[in-house]
């Protein structure tokens, strides 16, 4: 497993590393842009944090119905840690859409004083879904706290066979070495995300964004195959919009 590399002072502000690929952008300007920018990927995770936030929310509820059935009812452990984790979402899902987001993830992460956050719940109730989520919330917290090296530890701690749940997280680990400039690293789990489950939502993301870091640490033949198969297998997705010229990028660094 990678592992992160401390170093001095603390990242900086990333810049979208999609935000020029507009209608009209010339092939040379979005050339340019990948150029100055591909390591820059913070707006682009907040951009998206919505969507993400609605699959979690339901992933909740769906544990939470699976919890209902007869044969958990002798689980006393996964019902209290469910019910535990009610207070410390719900700081969570107010933190999405707050201007002081902070406070609000540091409540959920932490507790306030009355109810468990998610580090108590996925210390003491590990081994049970609702601590494995917790898992999942705590590294998503700590992305928005721009913690990555915590958000690393949590994401990775995070089990999903999940068809969306599971690309997520291995991709939020690969956006968070993104931001500590370990682009090796992330090339690695981005190409794991990609790679996970196959569907019409993760995959040409994570597919887009190995080809993207592919062609930063050199590796364009891979990176040519992560675009052409957005093009090929993904042509309704947002990352073909421009896939052309990206492509013709990674030939040219293979020529």
């Amino acid at each position: 497993m990678a592992t992160y590399k401390k170093r001095g002072g603390k990242p900086k502000t990333k810049v979208d590393i999609q935000q020029s690929i507009e209608d009209g952008s010339t092939t040379a300007e979005v050339f340019n842009t990948l150029d100055e920018g591909v390591s820059k990927t913070e707006q682009w995770v907040i951009a998206k944090q919505k969507y993400i936030f609605i699959i979690v929310g339901l992933a909740t509820v769906l544990i939470l119905g699976f919890l209902g059935y007869d044969k958990y009812i002798q689980e006393p452990n996964e019902r209290t840690a469910m019910n535990d984790m009610y207070t410390a979402q719900t700081y969570f899902d107010e933190a999405v859409s707050a201007t002081d987001k902070d406070s609000l993830f540091t409540l959920s992460l932490n507790g306030d004083g009355a109810k468990y956050g998610m580090l108590d719940i996925a210390a003491t109730y590990a081994g049970t879904k609702a601590g494995n989520l917790a898992n999942y919330y705590a590294g998503m917290a700590y992305m928005n706290m721009k913690d990555y090296a915590s958000a690393i530890e949590y994401l990775n701690a995070f089990d999903s066979t999940d068809d969306v749940l599971g690309p997520i997280a291995k991709g939020g680990i690969g956006d968070a070495f993104v931001q500590l400039e370990q682009l090796e690293d992330a090339y690695d789990y981005y190409v794991q995300a990609a790679q996970l489950k196959t569907n019409n939502y993760t995959t040409p993301i994570y597919l887009y964004k190995a080809g993207v870091i592919g062609l930063k640490v050199g590796k364009a033949k891979k990176a040519l195959d992560y675009f052409e198969s957005i093009k090929t297998d993904f042509p309704d997705s947002p990352e073909a919009k421009n896939i052309d010229v990206f492509i013709g990028k990674a030939q040219a660094a293979i020529n």
